[in-house]
């Protein structure tokens, strides 16, 4: 290369983003619904509650079956996990509280925050068995979706769960969640493998989805027994 050579710029490869990501960071602000409200978990206000939800209605653990944690058989140990949640930041826990018993009934979070680039993920998910497969239950999981995209700003929402889980796989494609694959030999948990199937809702899909959640929960959508009367559409 002669002296007054000078080097090519790098190609630009891939669209460009605009606008870049902000870079928020979930700030545990309460989320409200219409059926549930999502409250950063607190020992002293949740513990209890949650407890009760699955303690005696779950005989056989399966509420744990796929997380790293768990089972509880005692108040005390219960309140001495729940006790690090409420204090950890990345995740971020909430407790699900049923807005007309005004009693804690399962978890979630955010985690793996990635405020650099616009993503991040939802996980921890766990329902009591009178929580699972209800109006509730939905609403809890569009909420945490809405504020994701509408107040963090997330040009990319994840969806991880172990590849044998079916149940789990199935919900995240109702929930509008695309599969990616799966990561093989991605954890150890509870001295067992577990295969990792990844999904993803990215910002440009999230108009659509939301729609078919806000139809999926208008009142008109249930009779008087809050059954649903038209399955949930996003896609």
């Amino acid at each position: 290369m002669s002296k007054s050579s000078k080097p090519k710029a790098a190609r630009p490869v891939g669209p460009a983003v605009d606008p870049l990501p902000t870079g928020a960071l979930p700030d545990l602000r309460p989320l409200h619904g219409r059926w549930v409200r999502l409250d950063p978990v607190s020992v002293a206000r949740h513990a209890q509650s949650l407890f009760n939800s699955f303690h005696g209605f779950d005989p056989d653990g399966d509420v744990w079956t796929w997380m790293a944690y768990g089972p509880f058989d005692d108040l005390d140990s219960f309140a001495a996990w729940l006790d690090g949640r409420e204090k950890s930041r990345d995740p971020w826990f909430y407790a699900i509280i049923d807005r007309k018993s005004g009693e804690a009934r399962g978890m979630a979070s955010y985690l793996r925050a990635d405020p650099a680039n616009g993503a991040i993920e939802i996980g921890n998910i766990w329902f009591s068995p009178g929580l699972q497969r209800t109006r509730e239950a939905t609403e809890a999981i569009y909420l945490l979706i809405r504020h994701a995209f509408d107040d963090l700003g997330v040009r990319r929402l994840e969806w991880k769960c172990d590849a044998l889980n079916q149940p789990s796989r199935d919900a995240a494609k109702r929930f509008g969640f695309v599969f990616e694959g799966i990561f093989r030999q991605h954890y150890i948990i509870k001295g067992r493998n577990r295969d990792t199937a990844w999904f993803s809702i990215i910002d440009k899909e999230w108009p659509k989805i939301r729609k078919g959640f806000e139809a999926w929960l208008a009142d008109d959508n249930f009779d008087a027994e809050g059954r649903q009367k038209a399955k949930l559409q996003v896609s």
